[in-house]
């Protein structure tokens, strides 16, 4: 099974307001060979946790095939619901679609403190904030 290192962040321009999430997805095939990808999107009308959640899905649901993922994500609201059973009172359609890709891949769920030296969380972080200052996404390789 190829294994992903998933880094996902999501921001918010107040909150409710235009929000943006980031993803950078780090491959490594049977050769070891790292594949990067990153990608952003944006929402015009949302919330900072709604983009943490998008984020963790489009990360999983940007995967070909199933993988084991190591999702990092700074959102304690995410990997602590989905680690430590947190109550789902709020967005429970993205907690539907998220149960959903999680059920393709076997992840597993890494809290990061935000805004330090985790290089990946701050790409990711830029990513999203970039997707709210321009109100679009991106998708490139690396």
């Amino acid at each position: 099974m190829r294994i992903v290192h998933a880094y996902t962040d999501g921001a918010c321009s107040g909150n409710p307001g235009p929000g943006g999430w980031g993803v950078a997805l780090i491959a490594f095939n049977s050769q070891m060979e790292i594949r990067t990808r990153l990608i952003s999107g944006y929402h015009p009308d949302t919330t900072n946790n709604r983009m943490e959640l998008q984020a963790a899905i489009e990360a999983l649901r940007n995967l070909k095939m199933a993988c084991d993922v190591k999702l990092h994500s700074d959102s304690q609201y995410l990997v602590n619901t989905m680690t430590k059973g947190w109550k789902r009172n709020k967005n429970l359609d993205l907690w539907q679609e998220l149960d959903k890709v999680c059920q393709l891949h076997n992840v597993t769920w890494v809290w990061v403190k935000g805004h330090s030296t985790n290089r990946g969380n701050n790409t990711v972080d830029k990513l999203a904030t970039d997707a709210i200052r321009f109100k679009k996404g991106k998708d490139y390789k690396v």
